[in-house]
């Protein structure tokens, strides 16, 4: 039980790093990975008060979106690939 404690620092870090990342399921739902490994997502402003948005605009929304570079690796871990 108490086995990592008294591991060395390196054999730690390489027990570590055979550990599976579980996928959040909320982030699972949210984002889709396409077949060439983009993430899409959806857009926001689309989910109240569209009676105000014009249909072009709401169009406009309905239609996914890649996530941002600075946003890519913190979605891939949440994803687990």
């Amino acid at each position: 039980m108490y086995e990592c404690f008294t591991m060395n620092p390196c054999d730690f870090e390489a027990l570590m790093a055979k550990t599976k990342l579980k996928t959040r399921k909320a982030a699972a739902k949210r984002f889709q990975v396409t077949g060439s490994g983009k993430i899409l997502r959806r857009k926001a402003m689309r989910n109240h008060l569209l009676q105000k948005k014009s249909s072009i605009r709401k169009q406009r929304l309905a239609h996914k979106a890649e996530v941002h570079a600075s946003d890519l690796e913190n979605v891939r871990l949440m994803l687990a690939r």
